[in-house]
């Protein structure tokens, strides 16, 4: 994420929460983002500097006015009018940080070998959650080359059970033993 993006996302929160609107923007924010993905040609139109930029932030006023808030079809206006469309994603990001931190939610994403059942999943979850004292919204990824065990990545940080994790820092204790 740019420092542009991270600027941008941090002043639509900004006003979202002046406004009392975090949880509609934000929903909203994905909706516009999840349609920015599945037409790229529409999004390239609104890039186009052929094409003169009332008539681009007027695509945007017919494609989005009324339909979601002022303040995020504004700010995707903006966005359009600098250029900086290509920075939606990061400024959408931005913007998910800073509602997680501020509504105590910390996501994890747990890789393992094997895909998890419901129940190991939850134990999992609640185990992160007694861990980080925050609540987890926790994603599942399956990688058959992990052979056995699984790797966590929690707010930053990642936790190595893997079988390749283990030998790794037995191998290191081994070598720092023999030194």
């Amino acid at each position: 994420m740019t420092q542009k993006a991270r600027i941008y996302g941090d002043s639509l929160y900004e006003l979202a929460v002046a406004e009392h609107l975090t949880e509609p923007i934000l929903t909203q924010a994905r909706e516009v983002g999840a349609l920015l993905a599945e037409n790229p040609d529409y999004r390239r139109l609104l890039a186009e500097p052929s094409i003169p930029m009332a008539e681009r932030v007027g695509l945007l006023d017919q494609a989005f006015s009324g339909t979601i808030e002022r303040y995020l079809l504004n700010f995707l206006k903006i966005l359009c009018e600098h250029g900086m469309l290509g920075e939606w994603e990061g400024c959408l990001a931005q913007y998910q940080e800073r509602y997680d931190r501020d509504h105590g939610i910390a996501r994890a994403t747990v890789t393992s070998a094997v895909a998890l059942t419901i129940a190991q999943a939850q134990a999992l979850k609640e185990r992160l959650e007694q861990m980080c004292g925050k609540n987890v919204i926790l994603t599942r990824k399956v990688q058959p080359s992990l052979i056995g065990g699984m790797r966590i990545e929690l707010e930053g940080k990642m936790i190595d059970g893997t079988v390749a994790g283990r030998m790794s820092g037995l191998q290191k204790k081994i070598k720092e033993n023999l030194n």
